[in-house]
């Protein structure tokens, strides 16, 4: 016993000895740092009781830090001060000199490596994002470039948000959103749906146009989510009651992403989607969109024309603005003056006067058409026709010398028309001003490194014999295998869903003396395409199963989007 407190007691002096060496060495590292401070002409800092102020921080990043053995703690404006070990060091003074091209005022401050270490060791506790008053969310380059390497598939991006959704004890809600939205960058989803139920919250992404699940997590992350995600998009915190809509901007990799926000009371909760407006996903070439060769001839010839009018509809997701920024794209030149009215602008052109409504200040598609008339435009580009008074502004325009693009809600080319006329647009004035209606869908693309070739047999023989039977202009049927068709398989490229990517599927119409003729009558959307038989364009379904005859896509998908035995 005596011999047990006797080693206790060495012990205790032994730790005892040790902690004095130690406040000793770290005594003596601050004497050294304040007296090179001295040397160097620099004012010393201890930063053992000094906060770090985390906006400072991320302004040098982590990896540039430790290799110049300097970080900042502190800014105001554009003054920065910085910690260094020695000015002398040659990768601190190139650092130094950068910040101050960089436009910062830099004061050094001597430290030691205590010191130095302490700033450091904060960049663990960083988001990779950092929100402002502005309304955006900023990832920074090095953070999303990092994330993107680790990310080769959907497998990934669930597992990097396990790691973080789902402990209980996390709560750096800045770094979840961050999570959440640079996945869906990474894996190019086009919305993100946070999904509250009674005992957990469900995350998914709409990966080429459909919905897949990422994962489940707690309610007490969600309400972090929730506040986090309202207060970037403007939207009131104390409303739980009332949908509201909102959006916020993302800041990465040099671009500027808009997201829209949407917010709607649900039965436990209220339920986000995120819809991911990526400027690289939108800008698709004329020549890339699915356009079949005969079709794209003709668009090529009316977008070139000086006035009339083009519509592009479809469904909400359905393509319709990509269409509209390629014919843009294709005609632009300097000798032309374009001017679109967006909600939101979504991808931005040079050169082209874009403008966005804001239904708070009363500046509609209505009020920018009236505007945008008085800049002398010879190209205008209306997001969406919604009203009598719009639709009856748009046709004027095109009836008076300018081109106008536009888009409009019906479910085909043919429908456009009597759609026109439910907004008591006057029938004559109609086929005077419409050059094309367009109607598209988007289709999943199968991946290539999967896709299995099948025969083609039973039902869906019978039914892809019919619709090729109805192709008006045989042409089309030329060097057309009809035996056989592809399926998905699924694979790690392709996130084991057999599709990679999308494509379209159009009709159009033309006006022509026909047209002309038969609108005056009020006629149904049938008896419109009835009458327009003799054009030798393809329909939607038309369009689909040459493309699934060609192995672009499946069957299935095709089923998926559109009805296969309607009018067949």
């Amino acid at each position: 016993m005596k011999n047990a407190i006797i080693q206790a007691m060495v012990q205790f002096n032994e730790d005892k000895q040790d902690a004095k060496l130690e406040e000793f060495r770290k005594k003596e590292e601050e004497d050294l740092a304040e007296l090179l401070s001295g040397r160097y002409g620099i004012p010393y800092i201890n930063l053992a009781t000094v906060p770090i102020n985390t906006d400072a921080l991320r302004l040098i990043p982590e990896a540039v830090a430790r290799d110049s053995k300097a970080a900042a703690f502190d800014a105001v404006g554009k003054k920065l001060k910085v910690v260094i070990l020695s000015p002398k060091n040659e990768k601190t003074a190139l650092l130094l000199k950068k910040l101050g091209e960089d436009g910062y005022d830099v004061m050094p401050y001597a430290g030691s490596t205590a010191s130095l270490e302490k700033a450091l060791s904060r960049y663990k506790e960083l988001s990779y994002s950092a929100e402002n008053k502005t309304m955006s969310l900023e990832i920074s380059n090095e953070q999303l470039e990092d994330f993107l390497k680790k990310v080769a598939n959907l497998d990934d991006v669930k597992k990097m948000s396990e790691e973080l959704l789902l402990d209980k004890k996390t709560y750096n809600t800045s770094k979840i959103l961050e999570v959440i939205v640079a996945g869906a960058l990474a894996t190019e989803a086009s919305d993100i749906h946070i999904e509250p139920e009674e005992s957990y919250v469900r995350l998914r992404y709409r990966l080429d146009g459909v919905l897949t699940d990422i994962l489940n997590f707690n309610l007490i992350t969600f309400n972090l989510i929730l506040s986090r995600i309202k207060l970037i998009s403007g939207l009131k915190l104390n409303v739980k009651n009332e949908a509201q809509d909102g959006r916020f901007t993302i800041k990465a990799q040099g671009d500027e992403i808009e997201i829209r926000t949407s917010v709607l009371p649900g039965a436990y909760n209220e339920s986000i989607v995120l819809r991911i407006l990526n400027p690289k996903t939108i800008s698709v070439p004329m020549e890339e969109l699915g356009i079949e060769p005969k079709l794209m001839s003709i668009l090529a010839r009316e977008i070139k024309k000086p006035n009339g009018m083009i519509l592009t509809t479809g469904p909400t997701g359905s393509g319709k603005t990509t269409t509209l920024y390629a014919f843009l794209k294709k005609i632009h030149s300097p000798d032309i003056k374009i001017i679109t009215i967006e909600d939101p602008i979504e991808y931005h052109l040079p050169g082209i006067v874009q403008t966005q409504v804001n239904s708070e200040k009363k500046y509609t598609f209505l009020s920018g058409l009236r505007s945008a008339l008085r800049q002398d435009p010879d190209v205008l580009m209306i997001g969406e026709i919604r009203d009598t008074e719009t639709a009856e502004i748009a046709i004027n325009s095109a009836l008076t010398g300018h081109l106008v693009f536009s888009t409009l809600h019906t479910n085909t080319a043919a429908g456009s028309f009597p759609r026109l006329m439910d907004l008591n647009v006057n029938p004559k004035v109609i086929t005077s001003a419409i050059n094309i209606s367009i109607a598209q869908r988007l289709l999943r693309k199968l991946c290539p490194h999967c896709k299995k070739k099948i025969p083609l047999e039973g039902e869906s023989k019978k039914l892809v014999e019919m619709i090729i039977q109805s192709i008006q202009n045989k042409n089309y049927l030329e060097n057309l295998q009809t035996s056989s068709v592809w399926e998905a398989v699924g694979c790690d490229k392709c996130n084991k869903t057999g599709y990679k990517g999308r494509i379209g599927i159009f009709e159009a119409i033309l006006i022509d003396e026909s047209v002309e003729k038969i609108i005056q009558e009020n006629p149904s959307e049938r008896e419109i395409k009835k009458a327009t038989a003799h054009q030798g364009l393809l329909d939607m379904k038309q369009d689909g199963i040459i493309k699934s005859l060609n192995g672009i896509t499946s069957i299935s998908e095709l089923e998926r989007v559109i009805d296969l035995g309607e009018g067949v």
